[in-house]
């Protein structure tokens, strides 16, 4: 165990964890809400510093980041443990395994220091915490981050959004990009669907925006839940308020967990929200269940060039140039978006 970061004493034997927005009271032998950090004889500690469950590399598209780096491969790594309760999580046997009071944990030992030899060893050039939730595993990204940075490497957080302002603060020298998921708008289901209030998602990404950090948007398509135009409108909008160069994928959504009885997204559905994401005035919208490879490709917000041809998560073909259109001479809104992919050594962790 390793002692958690942000957090306070309430009393001698009652801590207050500051990582989330849930700011969990915690006695003595009992867990927050994530279930992995703990009050030992009142003190804060960590449970998943050191154990990561997931560990793969990835072309950075496929953590949903078209605008970052793209074509380039990445680390990704997790461990157990969520804050959120989402009735469909598709990870939902790492994320909610240690809740409960018989809570389990999993994961092989694996320091920041050998994660980073890891992805420098394979050739990735980017590091991104994902799967689960980043917050919970906090430490985690922090210590792997801050050495990977060191080291050349850029940080990127695939997250619920539910950070606190003081845990932004902390992690922000050493993050690259973050992509959030915004699963509604209503406050109400949003509620009935995570376990949790939406209102601090918006402002964690007006923070990001704020502090400079390249965000991306996800919001999964569910039936009865956030598929009307009013709601989608309202997500939209909100994200063009911040920035028309955000990229929004929308996606549909797919039965599990909770709600393995559920039918998926009509493809109809997805592309009406991509057509309302469009109206709103987003130069990119990305719509990830269309067939074919147009909807997952970059288009110039002037010119309509395609600018990044993809099939999936695989670029087939990058026209831009020093990150300009070549046809219009157009910005392209992102992060290193002609980079030179390193060759790759073809091998996946486990």
């Amino acid at each position: 165990m390793r002692e958690a970061m942000l957090y306070h004493k309430l009393t001698p034997q009652d801590v207050r964890c500051d990582l989330c927005w849930h700011r969990c009271r915690i006695g003595l032998g009992q867990r927050g809400r994530c279930g992995v950090r703990a009050n030992v004889e009142g003190t804060l500690y960590t449970l998943v510093f050191d154990r990561v469950a997931l560990l793969t590399i990835d072309p950075i598209e496929r953590h949903a980041f078209f605008h970052f780096r793209p074509g380039t491969y990445a680390l990704a790594l997790a461990t157990v443990g969520c804050n959120w309760r989402c009735r469909y999580c598709a990870n939902y046997a790492l994320s909610q395994m240690p809740k409960g009071p018989h809570g389990r944990l999993l994961g092989r030992r694996l320091s920041p220091e050998e994660i980073v030899k890891t992805a420098l060893t394979h050739r990735c050039q980017n590091l991104i915490y994902t799967y689960t939730e980043p917050t919970v595993f906090f430490e985690l990204v922090y210590e792997t981050a801050r050495l990977g940075a060191a080291h050349g490497l850029r940080n990127l957080i695939v997250t619920n959004g539910y950070l606190t302002p003081a845990a932004l603060r902390m992690l922000r020298p050493y993050l690259d990009a973050a992509h959030v998921d915004v699963k509604g708008f209503d406050d109400r289901r949003h509620r009935q669907m995570c376990g949790v209030r939406r209102r601090p998602v918006f402002e964690c990404l007006r923070r990001l925006k704020a502090m400079g950090v390249w965000v991306e948007v996800t919001t999964p398509i569910v039936p009865g839940h956030n598929d009307s135009d009013d709601e989608l409108r309202a997500i939209a909008e909100f994200l063009a308020s911040l920035s028309y160069s955000i990229p929004w994928h929308v996606t549909a959504f797919l039965p599990a967990y909770k709600m393995e009885d559920r039918l998926p997204a009509a493809f109809e559905a997805v592309q009406r929200a991509y057509m309302i994401g469009r109206s709103a005035g987003l130069y990119y919208v990305y719509c990830h269940d269309a067939p074919g490879s147009a909807c997952a490709s970059t288009f110039c917000p002037q010119c309509r060039t395609v600018l990044i041809e993809r099939a999936g998560f695989t670029v087939l073909a990058n026209r831009i140039a020093r990150d300009r259109c070549p046809q219009c001479g157009r910005s392209v809104d992102g992060i290193e978006m002609n980079p030179v992919p390193l060759s790759l050594h073809h091998v996946t962790a486990s």
